[in-house]
């Protein structure tokens, strides 16, 4: 199921969502023009390396933790840019507008660095960058899932477009994500390529955090 938009009324523009979109596909463009070496050289700092974490090697020196946040704003392909800013699209704009702009930032990057800091605890032993806003963008579907549940989302279930409300979609979602992340830890062996700790750690951190944020309550047109 594909999500193509939601019915939740937006009162303000989201100016914070437009530019961490615009911050990420702008670092996706710069990272494809530049000479391959130093994209690895940004990956390689800007990424979250659990390794450099959790051992000592001296080609990846300490930090202080900035990958935590700075690997939200990096992305692999063109696929995985798109499916982030789509879903960041569809559902952060409400957010933003129930949070107010300042909030909503660092109920972002909040939600992001437990996202991250969850998978490297999970992932200790990887030597390469774990990167993406999914980890960010899962608290924002959690802060969604409870400010809006009964609201409808629709989606594209070929060949049909079909409304289900927002606790029925994201609930499958997360359902989806946990089973991932579990299926990763009991078959040692799998092939992961997709940081699935990190969604469930954004949803998690969304979860307990975004009722700290709100500064406005929901309009109820008649």
């Amino acid at each position: 199921m594909i999500p193509i938009r939601d019915t939740a009324p937006c009162y303000s523009k989201p100016f914070v969502t437009w530019s961490i979109m615009a911050v990420c596909i702008t670092i996706f463009i710069v990272m494809n023009v530049i000479p391959d070496q130093q994209a690895v050289d940004i990956l390689n700092h800007y990424g979250m390396i659990p390794l450099r974490y959790t051992s000592q090697i001296p080609d990846l020196p300490f930090d202080g933790y900035l990958s935590f946040v700075s690997n939200l704003f990096l992305h692999a392909t063109w696929i995985h840019l798109l499916f982030n800013m789509w879903f960041l699209w569809i559902f952060a704009d409400n957010v933003e507008d129930r949070m107010g702009r300042i909030p909503f930032l660092i109920f972002y990057l909040s939600c992001g660095a437990f996202a991250t800091a969850l998978q490297c605890y999970f992932d200790q032993t990887l030597a390469i960058p774990v990167i993406g806003a999914s980890g960010a963008i899962a608290g924002v579907l959690a802060a969604y899932f409870f400010l809006y549940p009964y609201e409808r989302v629709i989606v594209f279930f070929p060949p049909l477009l079909i409304p289900v409300p927002a606790i029925t979609f994201l609930g499958l979602w997360v359902l989806l994500q946990l089973y991932k992340a579990t299926t990763a830890i009991v078959f040692t062996n799998t092939h992961v390529d997709v940081a699935w700790w990190a969604h469930v750690g954004g949803f998690i951190a969304g979860s307990v955090l975004y009722r700290f944020f709100i500064t406005k309550k929901k309009l109820d047109l008649v």
